[in-house]
């Protein structure tokens, strides 16, 4: 059955997205300009789906770090980590992932995720560290990356 938009609430919408047999590829992004971007690493779930249950609670589920691609497939998801944090303009620090198509090689951006997870299991800093940034070192570039945006804020000058 087909629905018109004026059949449903105004705040009522629906996302549809076409199935892929895909690998689950990631990037984390450092900085303002210029930025930093990490190797790509793969999550391999332990069911059909990377669920919550995967990801928290099976010990089955694998993290490859750096993701086994070509080096073209390297160089295409850098260019999109980039243009993607440039086209949504992020700030400071984000993660960004990617759908490869293991049938037609085609690269999809999946999300992006503004705040990830920094337990002992989150992609973005073993991402850091696979690129030889330490979680030390990470942690010293996020808060000066934040003073930095914090002095830019205060040099803003407002009329009204």
């Amino acid at each position: 059955m087909a629905f018109a938009s004026s059949m449903l609430p105004s705040s009522a919408f629906a996302l549809i997205e076409k199935g892929i047999n895909a690998r689950e590829i990631e990037v984390s992004v450092l900085g303002f300009h210029p930025l930093k971007i990490s190797v790509p690493g793969e999550i391999i779930p332990s069911g059909e789906f990377y669920s919550y249950e995967a990801k928290y609670l099976s010990e089955e589920s694998k993290l490859i770090i750096p993701a086994a691609l070509e080096d073209a497939q390297k160089k295409n998801l850098v260019r999109l980590a980039s243009a993607a944090f440039d086209y949504l303009q992020l700030e400071g620090m984000a993660r960004i992932d990617f759908l490869l198509d293991r049938d037609t090689g085609n690269i999809w951006i999946n999300e992006p995720n503004t705040m990830p997870g920094f337990t002992g299991i989150s992609m973005y800093p073993k991402l850091w560290e696979a690129t030889g940034l330490s979680f030390p070192e990470l942690m010293k570039n996020l808060v000066s990356l934040a003073q930095e945006r914090k002095n830019r804020r205060n040099k803003l000058e407002v009329d009204r």
